[in-house]
């Protein structure tokens, strides 16, 4: 997941410059906070981005931040309600931005809301093959966590068969076949 938040994070700081330039906006808090967050000062950043929200400068954006930083630091109520306030600032709607949330949930016991989660971001225009991956092996943990065994198992059963070379899903796969 670490090398997903940087390539993210890297992508969005490269919309935020191309922003800025074509607005011409002189507040350079947003940018000050992806800094941060690619840095790895997490608190910092959120301090950075929250400036930027207030100031209603990209307010999206700098909501999706809090929630990327918030993320790092296990604050998985926090970054889910971020990335909730990002989507409610009309950030875009991303697959990356779906998956966040579904993790949070996941995080924070909430499956349910997790499948939903997941759907959504695999219905995106820019989910990435590798993206599509993740919610679906994603997918699979949050069937398992609501019980959903038989969902949880038929799904692992096409997720083997379209990524074989997945080494933890044919261990999940063999502890299926075990059950």
């Amino acid at each position: 997941m670490k090398g997903y938040i940087r390539k993210y994070v890297v992508t969005l700081m490269v919309m935020l410059l191309a922003s800025c330039m074509l607005t011409g906006c002189g507040d350079t808090s947003l940018e000050d906070g992806l800094e941060l967050l690619e840095s790895g000062d997490y608190e910092a950043s959120v301090d950075k981005f929250k400036e930027a929200a207030e100031k209603d400068k990209n307010a999206g954006e700098a909501y999706r931040g809090i929630g990327i930083a918030k993320w790092e630091l296990g604050q998985y109520e926090a970054a889910r309600n971020a990335f909730v306030s990002a989507l409610e600032n009309d950030a875009e709607k991303t697959a990356a931005i779906y998956n966040f949330l579904g993790n949070c949930e996941m995080q924070l016991g909430n499956a349910k809301a997790a499948l939903n989660y997941y759907n959504l971001g695999t219905a995106c225009e820019d989910c990435s093959e590798e993206m599509l991956q993740e919610m679906r092996f994603n997918e699979i943990a949050a069937y398992e966590q609501c019980g959903e065994w038989e969902n949880a198992k038929a799904k692992l059963a096409d997720y083997v068969t379209d990524y074989p070379e997945d080494a933890r899903a044919a261990k999940e796969a063999e502890f299926f076949e075990t059950q």
